[in-house]
């Protein structure tokens, strides 16, 4: 197999930041569906119908740009068959993931931010109505009657003149 080099190394950020720009786009799409109006899932499925042929003619057209480095020979081929293969079976496989993957992924956390979302709201609500966790106050003692005569005497030792 090819070893980890430096070239390898290129074609996994330039690889990174690639299939970071499509997730990127999928995401934005489907936050401007939501906005419209749409549940998450709804926005998510719309967005990749949206940007899926935009995907695939970037990858597609970067894919092959690559097979020239595939099949180097002479000086410096071994550079360029490491470069083309990080990045021809990087990409080819990262943007078959990415199209399934990233609207899941989309779906999953909005869900959870939405449950957070909405647990906050209660959570304000049930203050806001006075149902906060104050701790309930002790019973206070009816107030001694006037006409008892222990209530006018002191609790506790009796002061000396």
């Amino acid at each position: 197999g090819l070893g980890n080099n430096v070239y390898t190394q290129i074609g996994i950020v330039l690889l990174i930041g690639l299939v970071a720009k499509n997730a990127i786009l999928i995401v934005e799409f489907a936050k401007e569906k939501r906005d419209a109006g749409l549940d998450a899932a709804e926005a998510a499925v719309e967005a990749s119908a949206l940007r899926f042929r935009p995907i695939l003619m970037t990858a597609f057209s970067f894919i092959l740009g690559t097979l020239p480095l595939l099949t180097a020979t002479g000086a410096g081929a071994v550079a360029r068959i490491a470069l083309g293969a990080a990045v021809f079976c990087g990409l080819t496989l990262a943007t078959a993931m990415g199209i399934f993957f990233t609207p899941v992924l989309y779906r999953m956390i909005q869900a959870i931010s939405d449950r957070r979302a909405k647990g906050a709201e209660l959570a304000a609500a049930h203050a806001a109505a006075g149902g906060a966790a104050a701790p309930a106050a002790a019973p206070t003692p009816p107030p001694a009657a006037p006409e008892d005569p222990a209530a006018d005497v002191p609790d506790g030792p009796t002061p000396k003149p």
